[in-house]
């Protein structure tokens, strides 16, 4: 396994090669000016609680928000689960997808159950790509005792036009034969579209323990890998296991593979959030370093800052969003303004560097970036 595992120096050495590009576009001429004199003691990325943020239409109800991406002309897509309302609401219930623009204005609502694919029975994970493609999916275990739902495992992903218009599916409802199956996923958590490949990264984490590389055009697969990189192996289990502790670096595989990104410079970023730890990975599956917190929950979520050398990675922790820097892996501290509904349970940022949060628990939410300051 060591042999797969590339020093933190290669890391630093792809980063910073990015980081010859220009200023961050999100920061405007004064937040540059206090972002230059304060180099030395590393300022950071302050937010506030958009609290009128989003509208939502009257007479319209959305269930627990599951996921939140962002598309090229900065509307945000949430992804929730109309099935987690009360019954009685069901007349009210916007369909699963539903669009705002950064003002919160609602734009529009598609999604649900219909012919020629198989809508995941518990919605999960949301991403909008390069080309303005919507894919989907969910992490519907049979046994999970959720309410309301068939008791099937989602093993698909689903892959629409903006308008909502099926383009592909990926996989079938209770399809997967394990890690190993190269037609399904198994209850996914979350995918990213990498533009320069077009290849789909998914955090294939609830059912199976990998990630999984999939031709985005073709909805071919290309590859797969597991912890450090290394092949993973069969454990379903519905039920979430919750170790008590471990030691870094942890466990010699992924316990729910909850999120992925990919960076500008071909980076792979894998919430692996049971074992607490972001682990880091070439676009070929080589494992390259880590950050993690044995004795605090992390991991729960992933986003990049939109700077062209994306220096920001933020990381849902304990009761906030941790700032980790993206070239040393280092913690530099947490976002935590009044009034946040904690680490969420997806996140993502705009161009302006905004940042979304869709916390299945308590709603969602918009932390405006207001500029610069020292460590926090």
């Amino acid at each position: 396994m060591l042999s797969k595992r590339l020093s933190r120096a290669v890391l630093m050495a792809l980063v910073a090669v990015a980081g010859a590009a220009a200023a961050p576009a999100w920061l405007s001429g004064s937040e540059l000016s206090r972002e230059s004199a304060a180099a030395q003691g590393r300022s950071l990325p302050v937010f506030e609680v958009d609290a009128a943020w989003p509208t939502i239409p009257e007479g319209m109800r959305l269930g627990a928000p599951s996921s939140i991406a962002i598309d090229a002309a900065d509307n945000v897509w949430v992804l929730h689960r109309p099935l987690t309302l009360p019954a009685e609401e069901d007349a009210m219930a916007a369909p699963p997808v539903v669009v705002f623009d950064a003002e919160g204005n609602f734009i529009r609502a598609w999604g649900g159950p219909g012919d020629g694919y198989e809508w995941p029975q518990r919605e999960h994970g949301l991403h909008i790509d390069h080309e303005g493609f919507v894919w989907l999916g969910g992490n519907n275990c049979p046994t999970n005792g959720v309410a309301r739902v068939e008791p099937v495992n989602d093993d698909q992903l689903l892959k629409f036009t903006r308008d909502g218009e099926l383009v592909m599916q990926i996989g079938r409802t209770d399809g997967s034969r394990g890690n190993a199956d190269m037609m399904n996923v198994h209850r996914p958590a979350d995918q990213q579209v990498h533009p320069p490949t077009n290849e789909l990264f998914v955090a294939d984490g609830y059912g199976n323990r990998r990630v999984a590389v999939f031709d985005a055009g073709t909805g071919r697969f290309k590859r797969r890998w597991g912890a450090f990189g290394d092949t993973p192996v069969d454990d379903d289990q519905c039920q979430v296991q919750n170790p008590t502790s471990f030691s870094d670096p942890g466990p010699s595989y992924f316990n729910v593979l909850h999120a992925i990104r990919v960076s500008n410079d071909g980076l792979v970023y894998a919430a692996d959030r049971e074992h607490r730890r972001v682990q880091v990975f070439t676009l070929g599956g080589a494992f390259v370093s880590q950050v993690v917190t044995p004795d605090a929950p992390f991991a729960r979520n992933l986003a990049l800052s939109p700077d062209p050398e994306q220096q920001f990675l933020y990381v849902g922790g304990d009761d906030g969003i941790a700032v980790v820097d993206r070239a040393t892996l280092e913690i530099l501290g947490t976002v935590r303004p009044e009034g946040i509904l904690g680490a969420g349970h997806h996140i993502a940022t705009d161009s302006r560097g905004n940042l979304y949060v869709a916390a299945t628990g308590a709603g969602m939410q918009k932390l405006t970036f207001t500029g610069m300051s020292g460590a926090q």
